[in-house]
């Protein structure tokens, strides 16, 4: 492959430059019988010994969001279109380079005859710290040439549209494409044009994607990882666990205080690493994957029955997900809400927010909040700005996506002074103490992008 993609070119070692050594990284399978079987050798390079500024620069490459492909899948249901998925081949060994970098020859492999030379590489290999960026940069550039509008809040998002018609639409999961649209002509022509130009597999319909399990049947799609949760299970010694209710038990709150036994710090956070994964379709485990993933330095007894106690709720509901629907139109709607001083060992609040596009959630947050609110309408108007600020970007992506949200959209709160807070700056007496930041629910209403409304916590 690296032959194929005239990733190098053989030269005279250069004086006072230093090269970068490489190694072989096999990837292996295990048999039936328990023996290994090599399956797959890659060249790496040892990215570890780079200079920064010498051997490279800018590293960051951006990845789509969860949100975004959620969202994109709620609009192929509504829309009725099926959703294809391609691969890059060794994707990595297709960026091109701007600085100059020269590697050792692999061991092995050494050109007879010319032991002293190096390899000057033209393209990125993997191991190098710029080689995503690298990748990043050259698929971009080409998706733009083919057309596609790239969407400023979304760098991984690529429309292509015919005024008011949508032909196409691509997501950009660092090798992995999303691709769906009305038009199927130029689909198919999307597909050629992208063979052509690298090596990539056409993986059909969408069916599995970032360890989510998609299923397709009567104009709706179930998000779901049954398989990787039965994983988890096994990895762990839970699978025949006892079943539960609920994944934490009412009113539990969790301390790095007191004399809790400590635990094997790496299982604990290799546990809740697993757990992580799994709220890309299990929003029902949101909050308590965000306070155990707390304790990661500090876990004890305690913790870890939690984190047991959310493995036997798991295996109850292994077959839980996210149902996407067609509904009667795609209004964006919000709810957010808040737990005031719920970390006993800083008083910090939890936030959450859930949006929701016709009738499927299909984005969600619980995080701790920043800093330390001084009552439960600060607490809930910090919750509720997050939320704000997630409705922005949301409406942004619907906009590049022409789904125009013409109204404001709304957000539900069930503290009534933080929505009194939010439509009338009378209060300022008593939120003069607030982060001026957090009045951007305040600008947001006045210009009719959002709207706060009270809504009771029963409903």
């Amino acid at each position: 492959m690296i032959q194929k993609n005239q990733t190098w070119e053989l030269v005279e070692r250069p004086n006072n430059r230093n090269t970068i050594g490489v190694k072989w990284v096999y990837r292996a399978k295990q048999n039936t019988d328990g023996s290994l079987i090599k399956l797959k050798a890659r060249l790496v390079a040892k990215g570890f010994s780079q200079r920064y500024g010498l051997d490279y620069f800018e590293t960051f490459t951006p990845i789509a969001r969860l949100d975004t492909i959620r969202l994109l899948i709620a609009l192929a249901t509504q829309k009725q279109w099926a959703i294809h998925q391609l691969d890059v081949k060794s994707a990595f060994l297709n960026g091109f380079l701007k600085e100059e970098i020269y590697i050792d020859q692999p061991q092995g492999f050494v050109v007879s005859g010319k032991e002293q030379m190096v390899y000057r590489l033209k393209k990125a290999l993997y191991g190098l710290k710029q080689a995503p960026r690298a990748w990043y940069a050259r698929i971009d550039s080409y998706l733009v040439s083919l057309r596609s509008n790239r969407s400023i809040s979304e760098p991984t998002l690529y429309v292509k549209k015919n005024e008011a018609e949508i032909q196409l639409i691509v997501s950009l999961y660092v090798d992995d494409l999303l691709v769906t649209g009305g038009d199927q002509d130029m689909l198919a022509e999307f597909k050629a044009k992208m063979k052509d130009m690298f090596e990539m597999s056409d993986l059909g319909l969408m069916t599995y994607f970032l360890r989510m399990e998609v299923r397709h049947a009567e104009g709706k799609v179930f998000l779901g990882q049954r398989t990787f949760a039965l994983k988890v299970l096994s990895k762990f010694s839970m699978e025949n666990c006892k079943p539960t209710n609920t994944p934490i038990a009412v009113g539990m709150k969790l301390s790095n205080q007191g004399d809790h036994e400590p635990v094997n710090e790496s299982i604990y956070r290799s546990l809740v690493g697993c757990l992580l994964y799994l709220i890309a379709t299990r929003p029902d485990i949101l909050f308590v994957v965000n306070m155990l993933s707390r304790f990661m330095h500090c876990c004890n007894v305690q913790h870890f029955q939690v984190v047991k106690r959310v493995l036997r709720y798991i295996k109850g509901t292994l077959d839980y997900g996210v149902l996407f629907n067609k509904a009667e139109s795609l209004k964006l709607r919000g709810y957010t809400d808040s737990d005031w001083a719920s970390s006993s060992d800083n008083m910090k609040s939890t936030s959450g927010y859930a949006f929701t596009l016709g009738s499927t959630m299909f984005c969600w947050s619980s995080r701790k909040q920043s800093m330390v609110a001084q009552s439960a309408e600060e607490d809930e108007y910090v919750a509720a700005a997050n939320a704000v600020n997630q409705a922005i970007w949301l409406r942004k992506i619907l906009a590049d996506l022409n789904l125009h949200q013409r109204e404001a959209t709304k957000i539900f709160c069930d503290n009534k002074s933080a929505v009194a807070i939010a439509k009338n700056p009378v209060f300022h007496g008593r939120t003069k103490h607030f982060s001026i930041k957090l009045h951007v629910i305040r600008e947001m209403e006045q210009a009719r992008e959002v709207e706060l409304i009270l809504c009771n916590s029963e409903e």
